[in-house]
Parts: structure tokens; C-alpha cells; sequence
């Protein structure tokens, strides 16, 4: 098994909001996942994010892979004065 840390979109329609979660990678995008580690609102200003970076480290350090999008989060949430 594979894991992955990726966004899952749980908002309605035009109105994104995202789950930042480790998965398998084989399951689909807005299914089964193992673990929550955080969230991401797009529509706020400035954008909503909140993420349990040391979880993150947790599962890249035991393989995950972490997706683009969620790399780039990663990286704005290490840089944020309060991580969280």
C-alpha cells in the first residue's frame, strides 16, 4: 500500500473546500482515507489553512508522498510564524 497526502473537496457546488488527508493511493479522491490531518478554504481572504504539520512529517517520513498542490501547502504552512 501506497500512501498519499492529498486534498479531498467535501464543498458544494462552486463553493471548494478541502480536506488535506493521507490516503491510499489507489482509493478515489473523494473516498476512503486513513487520517485528517488538515484543512484548506480557498474562498476566504486571505485562504484557510490549517495543518497539522507534524502529522505531515509523520507520514512523508514512513513514505507517503505528498501531491503538488499539497506540497506547495505544506511549504506555506512550515513558513506560517504559528503552524499549526
Amino acid at each position: 500500500m501506497s500512501v498519499s497526502l492529498r486534498l479531498t473537496r467535501v464543498g458544494a457546488k462552486k463553493a471548494p473546500f478541502y480536506r488535506i488527508v493521507a490516503a491510499d493511493s489507489r482509493s478515489p479522491r473523494d473516498g476512503r482515507f486513513i487520517e485528517q490531518i488538515g484543512i484548506f478554504n480557498p474562498l476566504r481572504t486571505p485562504p484557510e489553512l490549517r495543518l497539522d504539520v507534524e502529522r505531515a512529517n509523520f507520514w512523508l517520513k514512513n513514505g507517503a508522498q505528498a501531491s503538488e498542490t499539497v506540497d506547495g501547502l505544506l511549504r506555506t504552512a512550515r513558513k506560517a510564524p504559528e503552524a499549526k
